[in-house]
């Protein structure tokens, strides 16, 4: 018997039970209601109560057992988990039957399940978060016990296959300088905001405050419809049309681009992440209390003023927000770059020469057969832990200007 019969099995033998001890709990609640005796809770919450009484120690046990043979503590054969399982249940479904009286406080037993059950899905995230942290911390310690980490955080040279190339002249000793990595990827993020920030600002404005009812309606699904799209369909049509039609400008300026030059993807992915911002920031837009607005007007500023003035001021925190999330979804983007730009790491200020990210030195670094011993294969962990650390600056900064502002704004 593998594991999905075993969650099969587990799943249906309570979900009938579950079923049948609702029923049966209302049922004895409605019995009892009906010769006149006055009940504290509701019948339905009886049901619900007789539910919690039947699963929640099927669960626990279930949980327990499985962790009990995950930590290899012993060894439980999973027939008998599972029959322990479903005869807790069965017990307990027999317990809350017989437990319903009217003296039973089922509504506020029940809400502290739930209380429970919320607090246990608020912690999910954070313990993921917590998870992901110690897992790339072990690994990012492992990879600097054999790399220098200031040579790492101010070395401006990335070649980590030096050591075993045969070509002449190359180094003995593999390179795990990060600044180009970081430098490249702070420069296809910064394109992409200059480009995604003021046109889906001024959309967002525009949806809010000018266009027609008609017009919204048809509008912003069209434009959210650029959230749904691949980043390879992006990384496509980076490739083959950006990369080329920049490289076509150039030429007709009179400059050098390459192929595989920052500008494409990171135009590709202002483009990308523009529904990011236009959606959200026209939902903190429309948010601002009509009064405001009707105040602005009557004041006689023009609309243009008012958006200016009022409007704006009272949506940043939202605009920031949204703007941060934006940041964040380029920060993280691979394949948009991996077809568009490529994989050499370049320290440049010319966004018309190729260049790498950081995302995408991870990928690199983890595909294929590589040991997790080599020191390759853990720069990936050394460049996500330092990347989530810039990451975490960045927002915890951005937090802050934005309390400031809100508490300068509503002073």
């Amino acid at each position: 018997m593998n594991t999905e019969q075993i969650l099969l099995l587990f799943v249906g033998g309570l979900l009938p039970l579950s079923a049948i001890a609702y029923f049966v709990g209302r049922g004895k609640a409605v019995a009892v209601r009906s010769h006149g005796r006055t009940m504290h809770s509701q019948p339905e919450q009886y049901g619900w109560f007789t539910v919690v009484a039947m699963a929640l120690p099927a669960i626990v046990v279930g949980v327990v057992g499985a962790f009990v043979q995950l930590l290899g503590v012993m060894a439980v054969p999973a027939p008998m988990l599972l029959g322990a399982s479903l005869f807790v249940a069965a017990a307990g479904l027999t317990l809350g039957i017989r437990t319903i009286n009217p003296r039973l406080r089922a509504r506020n037993l029940v809400e502290r399940v739930v209380e429970w059950l919320l607090l246990a899905a608020a912690l999910v995230s954070i313990l993921t978060t917590f998870g992901i942290v110690i897992s790339v911390l072990f690994e990012s310690i492992r990879f600097f016990n054999l790399v220098s980490f200031w040579e790492f955080v101010t070395g401006t040279e990335w070649d980590p296959d030096a050591g075993w190339r045969g070509e002449a002249g190359a180094s003995a000793e593999p390179k795990f300088g990060a600044v180009p990595l970081f430098a490249g990827t702070f420069m296809i993020t910064a394109i992409a905001l200059g480009v995604a920030i003021p046109i889906g600002l001024l959309s967002a404005i525009y949806m809010s405050e000018y266009a027609s009812s008609f017009v919204r309606a048809a509008s912003k699904p069209v434009l959210e419809i650029l959230a749904g799209i691949p980043t390879v369909v992006y990384g496509f049509f980076a490739a083959i049309t950006v990369a080329p039609a920049v490289v076509d400008a150039a030429a007709a300026l009179g400059v050098d681009a390459s192929y595989t030059n920052a500008l494409a993807p990171g135009v590709v992915m202002g483009v990308m992440i523009i529904p990011f911002i236009s959606s959200l920031s026209d939902d903190v837009i429309n948010s601002v209390p009509q009064s405001m607005r009707e105040g602005s007007l009557a004041l006689g500023t023009t609309t243009a003023e008012t958006i200016k003035h009022v409007l704006l001021p009272a949506a940043l925190p939202g605009i920031v927000s949204a703007a941060l999330l934006g940041m964040s979804r380029a920060l993280g983007e691979t394949m948009i770059v991996v077809m568009a730009a490529g994989l050499q790491a370049n320290l440049t200020w010319n966004p018309l020469e190729a260049m790498t990210t950081v995302t995408v030195r991870i990928v690199d670094a983890l595909t294929g057969d590589q040991a997790f011993d080599n020191p390759e294969t853990l720069s990936a962990f050394g460049l996500g832990l330092v990347l989530f650390v810039v990451t975490l600056m960045l927002n915890v900064i951005s937090s802050i200007m934005v309390r400031r502002f809100r508490q300068k704004y509503e002073a």
